[in-house]
């Protein structure tokens, strides 16, 4: 979604200090990283037709997933149509192009010419369904089909990114060299396993009206809420302004869904702060960039692939948030411990009381959780399907939003959200096109069980091996790529390899690894976006800020092996096990975590009480990788290992403390 108002919002009621920038700063960072921010710009009555285009589609999408009963090749041919032309008018061939009020004509060409196969299509679907593979006999039929998917991979490459495009382009090359040229182009343009896949039809369905929400929801004030609430909760202690950017970005990230949007929203405030603070700019740029790239998994919203794990998964949304619970608290708690051990290692105090937000203040404002509260309750209890839950938290978000006098809802607004909302979907719905040309070369070439076959024997059917593997793919596949179309992609490939019979994971647990993989690579090196981001902001060199992020966001690769091998810490439990097993597994499991998450953070940052030896700080890592591996001897282990650790820290804490 797009964050530039709200960082708008945010940024220009608070005094930025020189080495940051003002919101003109914030704005260029989010032009440079974010490839949504990155569009035409137009003025005057071209302005206000391509805005009430965008408004017009999002009342469309609306009204189409609540009354439409046409069938699917009708609604997701429009669909797919007008995100085309909404797409060309707003990503320019490259980024930097500030012409006002110029498209070229050969955009002009390429949307037209793109869009008309899907109108088409939409018009004369029940005709073309009879046909079945006899409409590639038609050259014209047959050149529709190339000239659509060939007009979104261009839009791909413009708004989305290169690296994606690159995995289409290959697997298009290895599926054409293997099938039938006619069936390829069936498969992927006529029939629902194609373009029209699950990625697709989730986003037509579902995902473009949480957008929408989400746009509503930022537009109440909710974001500047959070932050003071974190700003109350944790300001003033030690290295306070770090701690609030963890619980802010917890908070925000879940609306926001984008980790690029989320750093440069919250970090425009939150970075400042810490670096005021003490802490070092890279430091800085890192708690933000790690924080607001765990935003993507943190429940009920959990961005836009919770939605796709549902349908992948086969459960419903309101468990896949439930089930995302644990991992996303012991994620935060683990930025939130390595945050505390550095502003410890530092003596950094807090921001002063007296220059905090009263809570008493705060809490007549606890209203604007009411949307958000509404929508887990619709949907967690199954009263309405959730395209309907999210309309009726639109509606609740406008009444909240009135009651705002701070920040008041206006009809001005109210249309900003919905060109915001409908401009939002443009990238998702792009990538999860992209993602479906994917899924449909994976089932025409039958490659998923020959990739099957080729990791097993890597592995030797071990699932640590099996995993590692994985998790290397997801990273490198989701350097520069949305969230969503990562997971549509390792969904198709590597889960079902993980849910082989030779590997052994369960399914859910599959999903959720490769769900978590190809978000953190929004933090890690070489690539990073979210951290660049950061870094930008904090005026820090940006490796070193991929790095810190890196290394914060630990829980982020260890936790994924938890669940693959302790089901429990996803609510997966064998048949018949007792309610009184299921809460005491669940809380050893936690409770070890938490411990394991501690020492290797404090190992890491090298700082427990006093500085850490490195001898003892390789044996508090092996304790905390003993707590994370299931069994109870590998736990004893590791508590014992903690045990140990912290009476050697306080002793020497206690020299230091005498010597001094």
């Amino acid at each position: 979604m797009k964050a530039k108002k709200i960082v708008k919002d945010i940024v220009e009621p608070v005094v930025l200090d020189m080495s940051t920038g003002t919101v003109e700063d914030v704005e260029a960072v989010m032009k440079k990283y974010d490839r949504e921010s990155n569009v035409r710009q137009w003025e005057g009555k071209p302005k206000l037709v391509i805005r009430l285009l965008a408004i017009a589609f999002s009342v469309y999408c609306i009204w189409v997933t609540l009354f439409s009963t046409a069938m699917p090749e009708i609604k997701l041919n429009l669909f797919l149509g007008l995100i085309l032309i909404l797409g060309y008018l707003n990503y320019p061939i490259k980024k930097g192009v500030v012409r006002v009020n110029h498209m070229p004509w050969y955009d002009i060409l390429i949307m037209i010419a793109g869009s008309l196969p899907f109108f088409y299509f939409a018009a004369n679907a029940t005709k073309i369904i009879k046909m079945a593979t006899r409409v590639t006999r038609d050259p014209k039929m047959v050149a529709f089909a190339i000239i659509a998917v060939l007009a979104y991979m261009e839009l791909c490459r413009r708004c989305v990114g290169i690296p994606i495009l690159c995995v289409v382009g290959a697997l298009l090359a290895y599926t054409f060299s293997h099938v039938r040229f006619g069936k390829v182009i069936y498969d992927l343009f006529y029939t629902t396993t194609g373009m029209m896949n699950t990625p697709i039809n989730v986003c037509a369905k579902y995902i473009v009206v949480f957008i929408i929400f989400g746009a509503f929801l930022e537009r109440t004030g909710i974001s500047a809420f959070f932050i003071d609430l974190a700003n109350c909760a944790a300001g003033s202690q030690a290295g306070g302004p770090a701690k609030v950017a963890v619980i802010s970005s917890a908070l925000c990230g879940m609306v926001s869904g984008s980790s690029v949007g989320n750093t440069v929203t919250t970090g425009s405030v939150t970075i400042p702060m810490m670096k005021k603070t003490g802490y070092q700019p890279q430091f800085a740029g890192a708690v933000e960039a790690a924080a607001s790239t765990g935003g993507q998994i943190m429940p009920p919203i959990m961005g836009a692939a919770a939605f796709l794990m549902a349908e992948y998964m086969g459960i419903p949304y309101a468990q896949v948030a439930l089930k995302a619970i644990l991992p996303a608290v012991l994620y935060f708690t683990g930025i939130y411990i390595a945050v505390h051990l550095e502003a410890k290692k530092l003596g950094l105090r807090g921001i002063p009381r007296e220059e905090l937000p009263k809570l008493g203040k705060l809490l007549p404002k606890i209203y604007l959780l009411l949307p958000l509260i509404v929508l887990v309750v619709l949907v967690s209890t199954n009263m309405y399907t959730m395209q309907f839950s999210a309309t009726v938290a639109i509606f609740i978000t406008v009444a909240v939003g009135l009651l705002n006098k701070d920040d008041r809802i206006t009809p001005k607004k109210i249309l900003d959200a919905l060109e915001a909302g409908g401009k939002g979907t443009i990238t998702v719905a792009v990538a999860c096109a992209m993602a479906g040309l994917v899924a449909g070369c994976i089932t025409s070439t039958g490659l998923a069980s020959k990739l099957i076959t080729l990791i097993v024997n890597i592995s030797g059917g071990r699932a640590i091996i099996a995993l590692f593997l994985t998790m290397i793919c997801c990273i490198i596949l989701g350097m520069g790529v949305p969230t969503t179309a990562n997971y549509c992609i390792m969904a198709a490939t590597c889960a079902p390899i993980l849910m082989s019979p030779q590997i052994g994971i369960p399914r859910v647990c599959a999903h959720f690894f490769v769900f978590y993989f190809g978000i953190v690579a929004d933090i890690t090196p070489p690539v990073a976006l979210a951290a660049d981001a950061g870094s930008a902001i904090a005026k820090a060199p940006p490796m070193k800020t991929a790095f810190n992020a890196t290394r914060l966001a630990i829980a982020a690769f260890l936790v994924p092996y938890i669940f693959a091998f302790s089901p429990q810490m996803l609510f997966e439990f064998a048949e018949g096990t007792s309610g009184l097993m299921m809460v005491v597994s669940t809380v050893q499991l936690v409770v070890t975590a938490l411990l394991g998450l501690f020492l290797v953070a404090a190992a890491l940052n090298g700082f427990w009480m006093a500085k850490i030896p490195m001898v003892v700080r390789l044996i508090m890592i092996a304790g905390g990788l003993c707590m994370m591996i299931p069994g109870t001897l590998t736990d004893i282990i590791g508590v014992v290992v903690f045990a140990a650790a912290l009476v050697f820290q306080r002793t020497l804490a206690g020299k230091a403390g005498a010597s001094a």
